[in-house]
């Protein structure tokens, strides 16, 4: 299992625990730190069967200043500016094999068991 891990939001932090307590082997990855690549980012977001702007965090400050709201992005800019701005990627996402969720809520993981 690996999970896209913030170690400051709680709401990533209540997800690993409840991956934790199951006692499962969890890679944890701290992607703003070390962000997905654009070929990753793209199969999560077919894992999770959403769209790039879905998974878009748009409150962010740097969706604001990049005036994302206004601009029409293809799949391929989203997940690129996703990439180089990983504070847009919503968290946690979690990976199973070929299964991946949004652990929002936490008890989402639960699927994954």
């Amino acid at each position: 299992m690996k999970i896209f891990h913030n170690p400051r939001c709680s709401k990533s932090r209540q997800t690993l625990s409840l991956i934790e307590d199951k006692g499962i082997d969890v890679e944890i990855v701290d992607y703003l730190n070390k962000p997905p690549s654009q070929a990753e980012l793209d199969r999560v977001l077919k894992m999770l069967d959403m769209q790039p702007e879905d998974l878009m965090r748009k409150w962010e400050a740097v969706y604001k200043e990049l005036g994302l709201k206004e601009k029409q992005l293809t799949r391929k800019e989203a997940i690129r500016i996703m990439c180089e701005n990983p504070k847009l990627i919503e968290r946690p996402i979690v990976i199973q094999g070929d299964k991946a969720i949004l652990g929002r809520p936490p008890e989402n993981v639960k699927d994954l068991f």
